[in-house]
């Protein structure tokens, strides 16, 4: 890794640029700027602006520094404000939205309220970008199954409940993940992971993943409006 600030590296690098040959055969320089730096996590969490459950998560509190961006977006949602983050691949956008939506949850355990249902709706365009995302919560929630996910697409299967409760979307899972895995912890489901429709239906869980074609149908069709309306409903 090169330190583009080091002048001697400076030098080679403006010297490559007016040769337009090495654009021909190469060594190749990429430039990335590095992102300002904000607070680590078990600083803001020192700060009371993250709860203390976040000890917890390892996976977080381990983070050694948030980039800046992360910071003002997880103090700015705190904080009620809505957000748009437009930074470039790489930068961590989901930490953005991901940290304090973690962190609101975290709040309600404290305070004893954090009962089944949705408080959270992460949509996505496409189905690889949620499958994506539930791979992210499950090395997650592995060290915190307070907190409740599920990912309701096309893919997600009807399984009814038998006295062997949710058996068949265990299996599914298994069949899937089995071997595809590395965490052996991961290949079989968390408690906190609601895999079929039915089971979302009878907890809704707290985060909800979903894509927008099928976000319209749980809007629409009676038999889905648990999620949105009733008792369940947050």
């Amino acid at each position: 890794m090169f330190d583009i600030n080091d002048p001697e590296y400076k030098r080679i690098f403006e010297q490559r640029l007016e040769d337009n040959k090495s654009f021909e055969k190469g060594p190749f320089f990429d430039v990335t700027n590095s992102f300002k730096k904000g607070r680590s996590v078990s600083k803001l969490i020192e700060d009371g602006i993250l709860s203390q459950e976040f000890k917890r998560i390892q996976r977080l509190y381990n983070i050694p520094n948030l980039h800046y961006h992360q910071e003002e977006s997880l103090i700015k949602a705190i904080s009620g404000e809505n957000l748009i983050v437009s930074t470039g691949t790489g930068s961590g956008k989901t930490e953005c939205f991901l940290l304090p939506l973690i962190n609101e949850l975290m709040r309600e355990k404290e305070n004893k309220t954090l009962s089944d249902g949705v408080r959270a709706l992460i949509i996505y365009p496409m189905n690889a970008l949620a499958n994506d995302q539930i791979d992210r919560l499950r090395k997650t929630f592995i060290e915190y199954p307070d907190i409740s996910f599920g990912c309701y697409t096309g893919q997600t299967m009807y399984y009814e409940k038998s006295k062997d409760g949710h058996k068949g979307a265990i299996d599914h899972y298994i069949e899937l993940n089995g071997k595809r895995i590395d965490d052996v912890r991961l290949q079989k489901p968390l408690p906190n992971e609601r895999l079929s429709r039915e089971s979302m239906k009878e907890r809704p869980p707290h985060i909800l993943i979903t894509n927008y074609a099928m976000l319209e149908y749980l809007l629409l069709r009676p038999e889905d409006n648990v999620f949105f309306d009733g008792s369940k409903a947050k």
